[in-house]
């Protein structure tokens, strides 16, 4: 599942639709009109983010609004940190400097 969210965050237009969609639901066709792209070209890139599961579309009658899903975009984000946090450094014993033996 994570590859999936990496390859849907890679692409700026969908970034700025999860941008967009941070600030509330979203129809689609009031999504679409954000953007200077043909809708196929939307469509896309929200099925990508769906496959993703990055977000939801729910169906009422005629009109489809989108939503983010912020537990998914959480775990990416905290995936994204854990690997730049620097690793816990060795402890050293005061008098030599050397590391410490384990016990």
């Amino acid at each position: 599942m994570q590859n999936n969210v990496f390859k849907a965050l890679s692409h700026p237009v969908r970034r700025d639709i999860l941008a967009t969609l941070r600030k509330g639901p979203c129809l689609a066709g009031d999504l679409a009109a954000e953007f200077d792209a043909a809708w196929p070209t939307i469509s896309r890139h929200l099925s990508v983010l769906k496959q993703a599961d990055l977000i939801s579309a729910d169906r009422n009658g005629t009109q489809i609004y989108y939503r983010i899903n912020t537990s998914v975009v959480e775990d990416a984000a905290s995936a994204v940190l854990a690997l730049i946090q620097p690793a816990a450094a060795p402890k050293l014993r005061p008098q030599t400097g050397l590391p410490k033996e384990e016990t």
